[in-house]
């Protein structure tokens, strides 16, 4: 095949750093510019890509940025009874353009999601990037959507918009959020032909994440691991057997991070800088935070949460064997997260119990979690499960080994040093003891000061950047090209 340059509209709910609450938003925020620089050299087909970003005009994001926002114009679109407005701006970055399409009455709120007529803005939204492209004057082969908010849009182009030659893929960032609703959604609101609706119908219900995969080209996943475990019932939320149906267009590729963002060596919200040549700055980090949250300046091995406080994200399992082990060793337990009220009150008490030991910062801060990565010594990610995960890629990236439990991206981006190489320790039983045993084994080594440091220097320098990431998204682009 001759090389091209591929064009790709990446339609996202929320993309960093424009209107974003989670991993989702970094994703869109980072891979479509990482597959803008790649060159024809660096591209195993020689190809090159023209990826563009879609997303809504939250309240958040035209607050901000309306003064550099272009407008390309209005149309409008059809849904149910309804003929709705569709203004469609752009912004243009460095590397990447982003379209934002607006409507105040979905979209001009406070928050993203989370409203009780969600199903009809995302409809809405999905429908909407069809009417959108002539305004763009953009041209997509392939329409990236992601998770169950513009699933709808392999759906639209299978059964209404047909438009000739153009592609879609389908990610799901996490199974759990389907986008499932009452059939009366289908003519209120989805607004596709009778003899489509067999696309979405789940049950008794309509299940956008369903018609996703039924009509994508190709579907994909934010981990390989995690999409082994979207056959499985025990990870796949009643998704499974739709998952297995279709797994000759799946495939799971790991996230990155944003490596300048998250940098050691110019981190604007740390202490010290540092580096796999030079980790000093990582002490004077770890003694600013331990002023910061006023612990004990002390050189015991300090381990951090980051995360939700919740029953998937491991909760259950550490609160039965904390105690125990702040009780056994010497070392420094911070949380930084909100969640599940039982789960804030137990860190809360925790830190009562063990004041010069423990700080329980039930927040979100997001400055202070730079701080905490980069003073660290290790992390704790004990999930159930997780589709891809950023928080142990961000650890080493400022050499916080982490101690993580097997599933998910976890297990395709961490493994196990305890007889040598590796970056981090990992436990496979979702156990307390299983657990404790990890951060048993990662105390060990950090009292061998030596092996201890050549693991952080190892970590700092290992690359989870979005360039693999996007050479992997390449190929799969590539593939429907053919």
């Amino acid at each position: 095949m001759d090389s091209r340059k591929i064009k790709i509209l990446y339609a996202s709910p929320e993309v960093v750093p424009f209107g974003s609450t989670g991993g989702l938003g970094e994703v869109a925020g980072s891979l479509p510019e990482a597959l803008n620089v790649l060159t024809a050299e660096e591209s195993a087909s020689g190809n090159t890509y023209d990826c563009r970003v879609i997303a809504p005009l939250y309240k958040i994001t035209k607050d901000k940025y309306l003064d550099r926002l272009t407008f390309l114009g209005e149309t409008s679109v059809t849904l149910g009874w309804r003929n709705q407005y569709v203004g469609v701006f752009s912004y243009v970055d460095k590397h990447t353009t982003y379209y934002f399409i607006d409507n105040e009455y979905y979209f001009y709120r406070d928050g993203l999601y989370g409203f009780f007529d969600d199903g009809e803005r995302y409809a809405f939204f999905s429908k909407s990037i069809f009417v959108a492209l002539p305004l763009m004057d953009f041209a997509p082969d392939i329409i990236n959507a992601n998770d169950w908010q513009t699933a709808l849009v392999p759906v639209y182009q299978t059964s209404v918009y047909r438009r000739q030659f153009m592609k879609t893929v389908f990610t799901i960032h996490n199974v759990r959020y389907q986008g499932q609703f009452g059939q009366g959604i289908y003519d209120s609101v989805v607004d596709i032909p009778w003899e489509s609706r067999h696309l979405l119908a789940y049950g008794n219900d309509v299940n956008f994440m369903k018609g996703g995969i039924e009509c994508a080209n190709a579907f994909s996943t934010v981990s390989p691991t995690y999409a082994e475990e979207l056959k499985n019932p025990a990870f796949a939320f009643g998704m499974e057997g739709i998952v297995r149906r279709n797994a000759h267009k799946l495939c799971g590729i790991l996230n990155g991070i944003n490596m300048t963002l998250y940098d050691p060596e110019t981190d604007p919200a740390i202490a010290g800088h540092f580096s796999a040549g030079n980790i000093r700055g990582k002490g004077v980090c770890k003694r600013a935070l331990q002023r910061e949250v006023g612990l004990p300046e002390s050189k015991a091995p300090l381990i951090i949460v980051i995360t939700r406080l919740a029953y998937g994200k491991g909760m259950d399992i550490v609160t039965p064997v904390i105690d125990q082990l702040l009780y056994e060793n010497d070392m420094q337990f911070v949380v930084l997260g909100t969640g599940e009220y039982e789960y804030e009150e137990f860190f809360r008490g925790l830190e009562a119990r063990h004041p010069d030991k423990v700080r329980a910062l039930i927040r979100f801060d997001s400055a202070l979690s730079h701080r905490m990565y980069a003073a660290a010594d290790m992390i704790l990610v004990p999930s159930y499960t997780e589709p891809c995960g950023l928080t142990q890629m961000i650890g080493c990236r400022y050499g916080t080994v982490p101690v993580v439990r097997e599933t998910g991206g976890l297990k395709d981006s961490i493994q196990d040093c305890t007889l040598g190489e590796g970056n981090g320790f990992v436990f496979r039983d979702y156990t307390p003891e299983s657990l404790k045993q990890a951060v048993e084994r990662a105390l060990a080594l950090y009292r061998d000061r030596r092996n201890w440091n050549k693991l952080v220097k190892y970590d700092l320098g290992v690359d989870f950047s979005w360039a693999r990431s996007a050479h992997e998204y390449a190929r799969l682009y590539d593939s429907l090209m053919d």
